[in-house]
């Protein structure tokens, strides 16, 4: 009588995270938590919302502290060694603004037990 080898089920690989640093503070966050900004070979500078245009990137954090950060450090002009006007700072900081409102709005649940009762 031969023994065999009970083989046991494959357990899928958990999937790898990228990770990216902040521009701004120099800290690791996932790809997903990070803001894109672009630099493209005609020196036009854009925020890219899906992480996918064409150009060097340069991140920073979703939040309104690390934009403001970017600003007063001027982080975008080292990066991409050109001279980004404050107007485009501006932008980035109101876009990061709304984004983190949109986010908090999506962590909101909304139940029937804390609906108003009319009766």
């Amino acid at each position: 009588m031969t023994k065999m080898a009970k083989k046991l089920p494959k357990t899928p690989k958990p999937k790898k995270i990228p990770m990216r640093t902040s521009l701004a503070t120099g800290t690791s966050f996932p790809k997903r938590e990070l803001l894109r900004i672009t630099y493209t070979k005609e020196g036009e500078i854009s925020i890219d919302p899906t992480g996918r245009a064409h150009g060097r990137g340069g991140y920073i954090g979703l939040t309104i502290e690390e934009a403001k950060a970017a600003k007063a450090k001027k982080v975008f002009n080292r990066a991409f060694s050109a001279e980004i006007s404050t107007d485009f700072y501006d932008e980035v900081i109101a876009y990061v603004t709304k984004e983190v409102g949109r986010r908090a709005l999506e962590e909101v649940v909304y139940s029937a037990e804390s609906a108003p009762d009319y009766d």
